[in-house]
């Protein structure tokens, strides 16, 4: 097998993709892009994964096709409330022109994937809740890498389907590209705007930061790993509800913030009981940003423990700590609390020196 020299990375400005461009260094690596150049990427290629060809005319599609060693495909559509359409318009028909270059350049295919795809049952649609006024949507995203993750295995492509779980900021900066699911939940729990948690505390809730992420693309990718799955979690050492409620108050404390700890309920209790008298009530945006809540922790609620292959691969990250998984949420927490000023200034606090 010949060395990569030539990367296609599609996604390049998401937050796999902004960590993954520093990894990728030694090889070339071209950015399919929309519409704005990616200045950290070696060349940039503007074009459409959801066209035929790219959107790219037939001789710099040929061209692209003629230089590429691998594709490393990033790009989806992530979030939830976008509709079960425009999650298959990027997610699977991308992933379908994606796997067609691939094929004329003759070159692996690294699929970014979720590892949520291993959470049939535990949407509120597959555990018979209704969605209320939630416009976040779990399973239409699901569904979608599903799929794409289908095309991929059945293109016959030399292949690797990578599955993250959750993505947080850098191990050790908190630095991200863009803030994801879990830093809004953080926002609101620092803002105190979060008194209950429908979650058990002792429910698990798997992360991992973008460098680990990157780091372990980047070793698949430049040992030529042609085949196989591989899940980038943090497995056995994710943490724990109650670990993540105790770290954001121990955090908030050291930035003058004064975290109140919300109560940790199970779902069936909040539809139940709590629903009815307190929810309900509410004027129409505090219920859906309830129910948006309620549709994102029903993935975590008592879930099973995420197989990890961290450590498992030749040069491959080593498999995460516990303590280490709760020093990324910590660097990501005080990375989100300044970026957002929600962080009280030293002179500020009651009983700072004059």
């Amino acid at each position: 097998m010949t060395a990569v020299r030539t990367v296609l990375l599609t996604g390049a400005s998401g937050v796999i993709g902004t960590a993954l461009l520093p990894e990728l260094a030694p090889a070339h690596v071209v950015a399919l892009v929309h519409r704005t150049p990616c200045p950290d990427a070696t060349e940039s290629v503007a074009g459409d994964i959801t066209a035929p060809r790219l959107g790219l005319d037939p001789a710099a599609y040929a061209s692209l096709a003629a230089r590429v060693d691998a594709v490393v495909h990033c790009a989806a559509h992530t979030g939830f409330s976008g509709g079960r359409q425009i999650a298959e318009n990027v997610n699977v028909a991308g992933t379908r022109e994606v796997i067609a270059l691939a094929a004329d350049a003759g070159a692996p295919l690294y699929y970014v994937s979720t590892a949520f795809v291993a959470r049939t049952e535990l949407t509120r649609q597959s555990l018979g809740c209704g969605s209320n006024d939630a416009s976040a949507r779990p399973e239409d995203y699901l569904d979608s890498k599903r799929l794409a993750e289908r095309l991929v295995r059945d293109s016959g492509l030399p292949a690797v389907l990578i599955r993250p779980s959750v993505v947080i900021g850098d191990s050790r900066t908190g630095v991200i590209s863009r803030f994801q699911g879990l830093h809004e939940i953080s926002t609101v729990l620092l803002r105190n705007l979060l008194p209950l948690m429908p979650m058990p505390a002792s429910s698990r809730l798997d992360f991992v930061p973008c460098d680990v992420v990157a780091r372990a693309i980047a070793a698949l990718v430049f040992d030529r790993h042609r085949d196989g799955e591989v899940w980038i979690t943090a497995g056995r050492a994710a943490p724990s509800i109650e670990v993540l409620v105790d770290t954001a108050v121990t955090v908030g404390a050291e930035l003058g913030i004064e975290v109140n700890r919300p109560r940790m309920v199970e779902p069936e209790m909040v539809d139940r009981l709590i629903r009815p008298v307190f929810i309900d009530p509410l004027p129409p945006t505090a219920r859906r940003r309830f129910d948006d809540l309620l549709a994102m922790t029903a993935l975590f609620v008592n879930a099973p423990v995420f197989p990890s292959t961290l450590g498992q691969l030749p040069r491959q990250t080593a498999a995460l700590t516990a303590e280490q998984v709760t020093d990324a949420y910590r660097a990501s927490l005080i990375y989100l609390a300044h970026t957002k000023k929600l962080a009280v200034p030293l002179s500020s606090r009651v009983g700072a020196p004059a």
